[in-house]
């Protein structure tokens, strides 16, 4: 089990820069460094873009920096697709994102389990479970994430409860994503806190010293998330959000999301470290 001694803040892809320079994985956590940032979700979403020519410099960025990297897996993982063929592609596709995560050093896999699809819950959460049983045990972590959207499975129960049945899966917590799957549900320190205080209740103290969370602005309607936004520009409450973090003394790591990138990464950890 790995405890955190502190919590890190980092960015979800490269950073933004100036605008003018383009930066690889290497160049932007060395940047990202130097600006106080110390962690970088490395983004596998379309395709698995660590490979046997940058992963020298990725890891050396790494080390060099003592930075924390996590990745996005696929979005087209889907553990409940209809056909089972699907679901040994989605298979593949972790496989994949952990082989490439593994080359650099990276700790925690990130991915959204799969879809609804019509049928009931209990069969997809099963088919889910079963499917994850089947993921190798390495030393990367895989971390649910909490999903956007009522298709998606992915509430925070559902993969708390998968958190309990299988050792090798650890949460990630989209705190903007439950908040544009509840139309936006959460409000102040309190809604917070209860997500929280779950955690605490069903995994122990040893959960939220090890979290992976996400955060940033959401656009939503009634069926959920529609896209990212500046953290400025959205209802998203990340002061409150904060406060409930800081208060229950979590460790890990906060990826911020959204076209702002390390802008929206420095005003989180600038805002935790002033309340």
């Amino acid at each position: 089990m790995i405890i955190m001694d502190t919590l890190l803040f980092g960015i979800s892809g490269l950073p933004l820069g100036n605008g003018y320079t383009k930066f690889s994985y290497a160049s932007g956590i060395d940047y990202a460094k130097s600006i106080g940032l110390d962690a970088m979700e490395l983004l596998f979403v379309r395709n698995v873009n660590v490979t046997d020519n940058n992963k020298g410099l990725i890891l050396q960025a790494k080390l060099k920096n003592d930075f924390y990297l996590s990745a996005h897996g696929s979005h087209y993982i889907n553990l409940n697709a209809n056909e089972s063929d699907r679901q040994e592609q989605s298979i593949e596709r972790i496989l994949k994102a952990l082989e490439g995560l593994a080359k650099v050093g990276g700790r925690s896999l990130i991915f959204h389990p799969g879809f609804y699809l019509g049928v009931p819950k209990e069969d997809a959460y099963k088919t889910i479970r079963d499917n994850l049983l089947r993921l190798p045990l390495t030393g990367v972590d895989y971390r649910l994430e909490t999903t956007g959207k009522g298709t998606q499975f992915g509430t925070l129960e559902e993969l708390v409860s998968l958190c309990k049945e299988i050792s090798s899966c650890k949460l990630c917590i989209d705190f903007s994503h439950i908040h544009a799957r509840y139309n936006g549900k959460l409000k102040g320190f309190n809604d917070f806190a209860i997500i929280l205080q779950y955690v605490f209740d069903e995994l122990g103290k040893s959960a939220l010293e090890d979290l992976h969370i996400h955060m940033g602005g959401v656009n939503y309607n009634e069926k959920g998330e529609r896209n990212h936004l500046p953290l400025l520009e959205s209802d998203f409450n990340y002061v409150d959000c904060l406060k409930a973090i800081k208060y229950f003394n979590v460790k890990g790591c906060i990826i911020a999301e959204g076209p702002m990138v390390e802008k929206d990464a420095l005003l989180l950890k600038e805002t935790f470290e002033r309340l």
